[in-house]
């Protein structure tokens, strides 16, 4: 099997050749810090928005040859060039929303465009369009159906308090209930046209990425999940399913009091299941390992920063032992290899699921 059909497989809870490997999401710094043991020319590690475009395309293209080098089965693509520098410090996003640089991985929204009716009122929201969809264009190119492609979409909640700020959206819930949906509504239809684009660039897999809950629990009621969230994220799992396409669900935190609703939407799989959390796998696999894929759940808190390589060989070893019978699994860390992770404990974690994945004849990591 490519890795197109072990991950396909894997989402369809079937069992492929070998356990599929999956990079969920990846900062410039371990990019950088894997990709020097596979070519030279390197850009100094830095947020990709302040590299030039010689930078840029040099990482975009060590990214694939991790890929390629690794045998990584599916290949991370996300919005990239929709962002104005609006000081050498912030950023702003097609929808008005202001992010804060960081040097320690995503940026951080701090300017909220809509946070009253008022600015609802004269609020237009953006348009999706093709040039969005660069990177996934480039990795449907390069893999040329080889590689299962994957499209992170932020979800309903995420774009909505990015939008009005997280403690002004989850009161409005109870003060303005009609506001939110107002919000929540035109969010939808944002996702819903950039589906169809993403369906005419060759897409195979939708993250809907939508953080919902801390190592506690969730950050909102089940009942207001399910009314102001939920609602409209089942809408895009609905459309994508009808367009073919796999549909993930990607939260971290502890997402127990929320999983009969997930499972009920009609995922296929979910991630990052994060330990920290509870989200154990072997608890998972024997909660809802047949009724939707599990990917995740290498810790990427402590034992990829700070373990050992054979440390982490060891927790893939457990990982397929907990959740690999049968099929219905992809390993991937347990949120993103951001810049605290060390380069040789994520190749030691790629490594690792060759050379111990294998559901037939066992084959050696290259």
């Amino acid at each position: 099997m490519n890795g197109r059909q072990r991950i396909i497989t894997a989402l369809e809870m079937k069992q492929p050749d070998c356990v599929p490997l999956y990079i969920h999401g990846i900062n410039e710094a371990p990019i950088i810090g894997i990709g020097q043991h596979l070519t030279g020319g390197l850009p100094e590690p830095k947020d990709f928005r302040r590299m030039d475009d010689h930078d840029k395309l040099k990482l975009v293209d060590t990214l694939f040859l991790i890929h390629e080098h690794y045998d990584i089965d599916g290949i991370t693509t996300f919005e990239t060039g929709h962002e104005t520098f609006v000081d050498k410090n912030h950023v702003k996003d097609g929808f008005g929303v202001v992010y804060r640089l960081s040097e320690h991985g995503i940026p951080v929204p701090v300017g909220h465009p809509v946070q009253t009716r008022n600015a609802w009122k004269n609020y237009t929201p953006p348009v999706p369009t093709a040039a969005d969809l660069g990177l996934l264009y480039l990795a449907v190119d390069r893999f040329k159906g080889t590689k299962a492609s994957f499209w992170l979409m932020r979800g309903i909640f995420v774009r909505s308090w990015r939008l009005m700020g997280m403690t002004n959206l989850m009161m409005n819930m109870v003060a303005d209930p009609e506001f939110v949906h107002e919000v929540a509504r035109m969010m939808l239809a944002y996702n819903l046209a950039q589906l169809d684009l993403l369906v005419e660039a060759g897409l195979d897999v939708l993250v809907v990425e939508d953080d919902i809950a801390s190592t506690k629990g969730p950050l909102i009621s089940p009942l207001h999940f399910k009314t102001f969230v939920n609602h409209y994220n089942r809408q895009i799992v609905d459309k994508a399913h009808k367009k073919g396409l796999k549909v993930v669900r990607h939260s971290d935190g502890n997402l127990w009091p929320l999983m009969d609703i997930i499972l009920d939407t009609g995922y296929d799989g979910i991630n990052p299941l994060e330990p920290q959390a509870g989200m154990h796998l072997k608890k998972m696999k024997a909660a809802c390992g047949d009724k939707i894929c599990l990917l995740g759940n290498i810790d990427c808190v402590d034992l990829l920063p700070s373990g050992t390589p054979a440390q982490v060989e060891a927790a893939v070893i457990q990982a397929i032992a907990d959740g690999g019978a049968g099929g219905g699994l992809i390993i991937c860390s347990s949120n993103s290899l951001h810049p605290g992770v060390d380069p040789q404990n994520c190749i030691a974690m790629f490594q690792a699921v060759r050379r111990h994945g294998w559901y037939g004849q066992k084959k050696d990591a290259s």
